[in-house]
Order: C-alpha cells, then structure tokens, then sequence
C-alpha cells in the first residue's frame, strides 16, 4: 500500500492537466461526460482532479519535496504520472478518440 498511494496520486495530478489547459484555453475537449464538453466543464473535472491528487497524496504523510528524493515513494509517483501520461497520449492522438461508455 506504501508504493500504491503515490502511484494513483501521480495519476489523478497528471491526468488533470489536459482538463486543466483546454478548459484554460476556452476549447472543447473530450471528457468522461461527453464528447466535447466545455471549457468549464473541462476545468471542473481538472479540479476534482487536483483535489482527489491532492488528497491521496496526504494520505500517505509525505511533503511535497519527498517526489523530489528518488527513493521508492518517488519512483511511483513518476511511474504513475508517466503511465497515465502515456495512456492520454495514446487516446488523444486517435482523432476517433473516445471514452468507452461512449457509444
């Protein structure tokens, strides 16, 4: 459980960011409620994004500056950024790009 919280806390922080910038930008973008939901919308879910991040990494008692260290806690979290990075790389770049529940 140690290398698990971390792992979903790179996830869940990383995963925010494309929400996070279209929303930014006032562009549309594709997002677990519909196809092209809104720059609102698109930061809305950026947030709740953060937040969750944010609060598992509490959840394990670490500072901030403990990613920075390079030890085991810090590799997951990368590893768990980098995972989730790669899978929204993979998904965006197909112009058909949909989320499964989509029909």
């Amino acid at each position: 459980m140690d290398l698990v919280l971390p792992f979903l806390a790179g996830a869940f922080l990383t995963s925010s960011i494309p929400y996070l910038v279209a929303g930014m930008q006032g562009k549309t973008h594709m997002t677990p409620l519909g196809k092209n939901s809104s720059a609102i919308v698109n930061v809305g879910i950026a947030y709740v994004l953060l937040l969750i991040g944010a609060w598992i990494f509490s959840l394990s008692g670490r500072s901030l500056t403990s990613v920075l260290s390079f030890d085991n806690y810090s590799l997951s979290f990368l590893v768990g950024s980098f995972v989730i990075a790669l899978a929204a790389a993979w998904m965006f770049s197909n112009p058909n790009a949909r989320f499964p529940w989509f029909k």
